[in-house]
């Protein structure tokens, strides 16, 4: 959801090709590294013991030789434009120093000179920083800061699809596992700039305010202003408050973009980790959760300067047509998702649906009303069931995309009874009374917020969810039926999870005959039902946010490798 720049570890250059002769003639010098093996970076001074004990040998050869940049000249420092979320100064940039992450420094080997005696110097003892890390091996919470880019994010004003929701709980998991995790979103204008949360290692950092001030009607709204200033000014604030910082305290910071509002912003801040000489020390990635506005990216450029991700092994080939190869992480669900179902809750409910007849299937879907999602494929389903001779209750919850107007428009012309169910923030308690109390029909339309609690307790009650979606790059809710131990009816696209029959049933076409066929198997052979519910559990167990953080780390080990990052 590859290529990224293949840069040395440390961030001093190294030693200049030779040097002068002081009075005595010729000087013991550092063995030379071809130009193959040596990093593009700015010359700085070499920082290794074996330099420390050459100068303290040969002061002269220290006082003749040239700095490295003027004195005189002042460190060109861009300037930046006042935001709520922008704390520190450019000039107040802590040094960086010339260490690895967690390893060791040593020494390169010398080359003895004939003519030139030097008298064994001590080595040094290593200066490590302030909040010096213990030594770990890998990705630790102890020596890695994580940053999450992204247009979408918690707030309800912020949230508009999956993206949010995945952001929300990704950046909530790696702060909970203890990770010092930074969210960077466009965000509530009402709400403030900066919010910590789980005890202070999530720190949400709201973006654009002032622009979204003006443009109340969600995230989008406003989309291109919003998507200059992000541009314009995120890539300043990550290095100065966030990249700065952390390096100086010898920690790895992983920079995460998510969708294509976000891959310009990833570019600049590759450009200006390479302009500060710090570009080796953090790994960028640049993660694709949709196929939309793909055409407005510089696929080339953004091969480049990050690591290319998507959601599943669909979506990788998907994007294959834009010459580049993506490492596929999958998303996940809160662990949470997995506790038990109130069965008993979930029993009356199953009553309340059938309305007194044993023999009525109770169906259930959720999601954008978007063509993508196949609705049209399973109101012709239900429609089909009922005019065989196998009633149907369904349950929809849909958004307030055009297209709903053209799925009830289809289901009324089907000749189904369609019951449109409103509430204001209802409880779970108040959904169960407005099932009751909604009457006969075929199809219950839920005009309202649906909590998450009632959404899993019909997961479980429903005799299957439909999740049939025609193009799906990951499928979450497939994943959730799962976990609350549901049947879901999953399309055949991202849900690289599912498998039919075992863990759900996995459509290949967008045959409504397809679904209705399924739907009579699984009644007729009930222990295929139960199989399918208990592996599905199991499932969802290995693709909880934390099992995908461990995915994760074991990706961002290759790519720290790749990189000349060693952690041990």
């Amino acid at each position: 959801m590859p290529n990224s720049d293949e840069q040395g570890l440390t961030t001093p250059a190294p030693a200049p090709d030779g040097a002068r002769a002081g009075e005595n003639g010729a000087v013991a010098l550092p063995a030379r590294r071809s130009r193959a093996a040596r990093p593009r970076q700015r010359a700085t001074s070499d920082g290794s013991p074996a330099a420390a004990a050459l100068g303290a040998a040969l002061p002269d050869l220290a006082a003749n030789a040239a700095p490295a940049t003027s004195p005189s000249a002042p460190a060109r420092i861009p300037r930046r434009r006042g935001n709520a979320g922008r704390t520190a100064a450019a000039s107040a940039v802590p040094a960086v120093p010339a260490t690895a992450i967690d390893a060791p420094v040593v020494a390169p080997d010398l080359v003895e000179v004939p003519g030139v005696h030097v008298e064994a110097a001590e080595a040094p003892v290593a200066v490590t920083p302030e909040a010096a890390i213990p030594r770990r091996r890998g990705i630790s919470p102890e020596n890695t800061i994580f940053v999450s880019l992204c247009f979408e994010g918690p707030d309800v004003y912020s949230t508009a699809g999956g993206l949010g929701t995945r952001v929300t709980e990704f950046t909530e998991s790696l702060a909970g596992l203890g990770y010092e995790t930074h969210l960077i979103f466009v965000g509530d204008p009402t709400a403030p700039s900066v919010e910590e949360r789980v005890d202070g290692k999530l720190r949400l950092e709201r973006w654009s305010q002032w622009i979204s001030r003006y443009h109340l009607n969600g995230v989008y709204d406003g989309e291109e202003r919003k998507l200059y200033d992000y541009n314009e000014s995120v890539p300043r604030h990550v290095y100065y408050d966030i990249v700065a910082p952390a390096i100086a305290q010898g920690k790895l910071v992983v920079i995460i973009g998510e969708d294509w509002h976000t891959a310009e912003a990833i570019c600049r801040v590759s450009d200006l980790l390479h302009w500060h000489g710090v570009r080796p020390r953090c790994i960028l990635m640049w993660n694709c959760n949709s196929l939309m506005s793909l055409h407005r990216i510089n696929w080339g450029r953004l091969n480049y300067c990050a690591t290319i991700t998507t959601v599943s092994r669909y979506m990788k080939h998907r994007l294959w047509q834009y010459n580049v190869n993506p490492l596929a992480i999958p998303n996940g669900i809160p662990s949470r998702y997995l506790a038990p179902i109130d069965q008993a809750r979930a029993e009356e409910l199953r009553e309340i649906m059938r309305r007194g007849d044993p023999n009525r299937l109770f169906l259930f879907k959720i999601g954008r009303f978007d063509p993508d999602k196949r609705w049209l494929m399973a109101i012709e389903a239900v429609a089909r069931l009922k005019y065989s001779g196998h009633p149907v209750a369904m349950v929809i919850r849909g958004g307030m995309e055009p297209h709903g107007a053209e799925v009830l428009m289809r289901a009324h012309y089907l000749g189904l009874r369609i019951q449109d169910v409103d509430a204001l923030r209802p409880s779970v308690e108040d959904c169960m009374r407005l099932m009751r109390e909604a009457g006969e029909a075929d199809i219950y339309n839920l005009r309202f917020f649906v909590p998450m609690d009632f959404v899993r307790l019909c997961y479980a009650a429903a005799d299957a969810t439909l999740a049939n979606s025609g193009h799906e790059p990951f499928g979450l809710v497939g994943l959730e039926v799962m976990a609350a131990e549901g049947i879901a009816f999953t399309g055949s696209t991202g849900e690289d999870y599912a498998v039919s029959f075992e863990n759900a049933v996995a459509l290949e076409t967008d045959d409504p005959e397809e679904i209705v066929g399924y739907l009579l198997h699984m009644e007729r052979y009930p222990e295929e039902r139960d199989k399918v519910r208990h592996a599905g559990k199991q499932t969802a167990s290995e693709f909880t946010w934390e099992e995908v953080i461990d995915n994760l780390t074991g990706k961002l080990g290759y790519l720290a490798r790749k990189q000349g990052i060693t952690f041990d």
